[in-house]
């Protein structure tokens, strides 16, 4: 359970929900420029793009839920179950596992048309990172300020869409959210109409009525009406500090509360986090669901040169 936005108000800014029913180990991670990229079947990038984004605490690789690179490209992965579909490596082409797909792409492209480039040879395969951490069932927002498109590696390939929401959360596919925008489009910020008939006086009898019928479940496909709407009818000035808050109250009204999801396992998921990144400045903005502060940690401030991976624990 997770939800993807992004919001061009002045400066762009991609940021998500990270809906789980546990931590798996997050920091706020920098992979600075010179930080080896070892893949599995693709080499070894000694230099590329730096990146910050949230990713699980491992010195041997940036495992990010989401990221950011210098040039403002930006990707995050969401869970897919029950449809994503990895590939077993033939060595031809481009194949990533699906733990490499972020670092792989941001560490090497500048923009969504770079990077679409590679796309229609790429596979993902179907490679664990450990023991301990099998492939996870995921699909990808990959956005900058002109363009974002969806990944999702099903049984007939890596299949690649246009997102004029760019919006995106879980399962089913992104062609079915996209179908299902196509339901609300009655929806309106403004006081409804009365089209009901003409023989009738019917009036709006409180503000916020021209959106009744915008779901308030949790469920995949709600909160994707949900974020596109309040998304597409912001308002907020172009200044950074009303930008950045916005954009969490726009992910506060698809979060998580303790309680109201229960997982197969008796467990509840909770928004883990959230962040917000202004792609233009590299800063990642976050709060977490203990901690409603928002903090943030400005990659540009950092050695970017560096070869290991920087480390912010967002307990801190």
């Amino acid at each position: 359970m997770c939800t993807c936005i992004t919001y061009k108000n002045g400066d762009f800014y991609f940021g998500r929900n990270l809906d789980l029913d546990s931590s798996f180990g997050e920091k706020v991670t920098v992979t600075p420029r010179n930080f080896p990229l070892d893949f599995r079947m693709g080499g070894r990038d000694e230099r590329h793009y730096a990146m910050i984004g949230m990713a699980s605490a491992d010195e041997r690789f940036p495992l990010y839920a989401e990221a950011v690179n210098e040039k403002g490209l930006s990707m995050a992965g969401l869970n897919f179950p029950g449809y994503s579909f990895y590939q077993q490596p033939d060595g031809e082409g481009a194949e990533p596992a699906s733990f490499e797909v972020i670092a792989w792409i941001l560490g090497r492209y500048a923009s969504v048309a770079e990077a679409q480039r590679c796309l229609a040879e790429m596979k993902i395969i179907d490679s664990a990172f450990s023991e301990q951490m099998p492939p996870a069932p995921l699909h990808w927002m990959l956005a900058d300020c002109d363009r974002c498109i969806v990944l999702e590696a099903v049984r007939g390939g890596l299949k690649i869409h246009e997102n004029p929401f760019g919006v995106l959360t879980n399962n089913p596919t992104f062609e079915y959210h996209r179908m299902n925008m196509d339901n609300y489009l009655n929806l309106t910020a403004q006081a409804p109409q009365n089209r009901f008939s003409d023989s009738l006086e019917l009036k709006p009898y409180s503000r916020g009525m021209g959106a009744l019928g915008l779901p308030g479940d949790a469920s995949s496909a709600s909160r994707f009406v949900r974020a596109a709407f309040l998304k597409w009818n912001s308002a907020a000035p172009e200044a950074e500090d009303a930008s950045v808050s916005q954009f969490f109250h726009i992910l506060d009204n698809v979060a998580m509360v303790r309680g109201m999801v229960m997982t197969e396992r008796g467990t509840y998921d909770i928004t883990t986090y959230s962040c917000c990144v202004n792609t233009r400045t590299g800063t990642y903005y976050y709060k977490t669901y203990d901690d409603s502060r928002v903090r943030s940690v400005d990659m540009y401030k950092l050695d970017l040169e560096e070869n290991r991976l920087l480390f912010f624990d967002t307990k801190e």
